[in-house]
């Protein structure tokens, strides 16, 4: 028959890092018929003594996340007096991080779930952006935190891939003369979208090129300077038109380009440096 163990495994967050620990530690004994009882979001001293008293009727093991010093006495001082087994995860190990870098920790609960979180959200605006890259879904025009407008090589797709990777859902769409205009973008917030632009001869020399790279005659419409001045002309219409704000990204790398829009747009509570 095997030995019954109970875990009472507590946190001020989520708890799921002390019961992956708690799982991790005590998989290494399949003998014994271990059952385990998370206590997440320990708020207040008559909830946590109401686990406590649970535990010691119990006779059952307690590991812990806690991160506040206050809390953590309280748990250690009454598995002490009443011989209770019990392990404390996370603060000797930000003891000796604490020693190391002669740094304060800062003992706020939850920061690893907001990491997760953060990440998470990060690879939502990424799939967004991917399925909204180049005008090929205009619904979700009015779904975007942005939509960058313009014509072709003013970087609207490394552009938006890179604002993906800072939480922003990102819509782009291809401007040109013979291009039709989605009906949901003149639905979009004004305050959502922003224009990109180029100069002539930057435009005409990554164009030729391009249709070098392909194998293809350089001197083609896509790259003939009457018909890159049409499309500019035409694109300043269209941004005229939605009285929105408009960046040439001549001679600007990505990041300096992104860094512009988060900031007339206050994405994320940007603020220049």
């Amino acid at each position: 028959m095997k030995q019954k163990l109970n875990v009472f495994v507590l946190s001020d967050g989520v708890g799921e890092t002390a019961l992956r620990v708690a799982k991790a530690a005590f998989i290494q004994f399949p003998e014994m018929d271990t059952t385990y009882t998370k206590y997440p979001f320990i708020k207040n001293d008559e909830q946590l003594k109401n686990i406590l008293n649970e535990a010691k009727a119990k006779n059952s093991v307690i590991l812990h996340t806690i991160v506040s010093e206050e809390i953590c006495e309280v748990i250690n001082k009454f598995c002490q007096e009443n011989g209770l087994t019990y392990y404390d995860i996370l603060n000797p190990i930000i003891g000796t991080f604490s020693q190391m870098t002669h740094q304060k920790p800062i003992r706020k609960k939850g920061l690893l779930h907001e990491l997760d979180k953060n990440y998470f959200d990060m690879i939502s605006a990424m799939e967004f952006t991917i399925s909204n890259d180049d005008g090929q879904n205009p619904k979700g025009l009015l779904e975007a935190d942005l939509v960058l407008l313009g014509i072709s090589r003013t970087s609207k797709t490394p552009l938006s891939l890179y604002l993906a990777n800072k939480n922003i859902r990102v819509a782009n769409l291809p401007l040109g003369p013979s291009m039709s205009l989605p009906d949901q973008l003149w639905d979009v917030d004004r305050s959502k979208i922003v224009g990109l632009t180029n100069d002539m001869n930057v435009l005409l020399k990554i164009r030729r090129q391009r249709m070098i790279a392909y194998g293809l005659n350089p001197d083609a419409t896509y790259s003939d300077e009457d018909e890159i001045k049409k499309e500019l002309d035409y694109s300043d219409k269209i941004y005229k038109k939605l009285g929105c704000p408009v960046i040439n990204t001549a001679d600007r790398s990505i990041e300096e380009t992104a860094a512009i829009i988060m900031e007339k747009l206050n994405f994320n509570g940007y603020q220049k440096g």
